[in-house]
C-alpha cells in the first residue's frame, strides 16, 4: 500500500475493535428514501463512486464477520439495489450502519460510498 491509500477492511476493523459493543441493531435514525428519489435511481441505473484511494472488500452479509467474496478495485463504481441495517463501520464518509447491496448476496459498508446523504438512498433489503 502507498502512502494515503488504505482498504476498507483496515479501517473498518479498527472501527469495529472500537464500537462493536456499542453497535446498534436500529437504523440510526435515518429517515425512510424519498419514494420518487428511489424510483428514479433504480430507473437510471445509478452507480455510486466508491472512496478514493479504497480498495472495499465485499462481503456475504452486512457486517466485517461476513465472508469477504471479493474486493472492489481502486475508483470503481457500484450500484445500489437495497440498504440493510447492520454492523456499524467508520470510513471517509462518516459512521454508518447502513450495507449497500451491489449484487445477490453482496454487502459493502455504506460508509466507503459516495451517496450524496446520509441515510438510505434505496429501498431496505427483505
Amino acid at each position: 500500500m502507498g502512502v494515503g491509500e488504505h482498504t476498507a477492511e483496515h479501517t473498518a476493523e479498527r472501527a469495529t475493535e472500537r464500537t462493536a459493543e456499542h453497535a446498534e441493531a436500529a437504523t440510526d435514525g435515518a429517515a425512510a428514501p424519498d419514494e420518487a428519489m428511489v424510483t428514479t435511481a433504480a430507473a437510471s441505473g445509478t452507480r455510486y463512486p466508491i472512496a478514493p484511494g479504497y480498495r472495499v472488500n465485499v462481503r456475504t452479509g452486512p457486517g466485517t464477520g461476513y465472508r469477504i467474496v471479493r474486493t472492489l478495485p481502486y475508483g470503481q463504481k457500484i450500484p445500489i439495489y437495497c440498504q440493510k441495517p447492520g454492523e456499524r463501520v467508520t470510513g471517509p464518509y462518516g459512521t454508518s450502519n447502513l450495507w449497500d447491496n451491489i449484487a445477490n448476496g453482496q454487502f459493502v459498508s455504506d460508509a466507503y460510498v459516495y451517496t450524496g446523504r446520509d441515510g438510505y438512498i434505496a429501498p431496505r433489503c427483505d
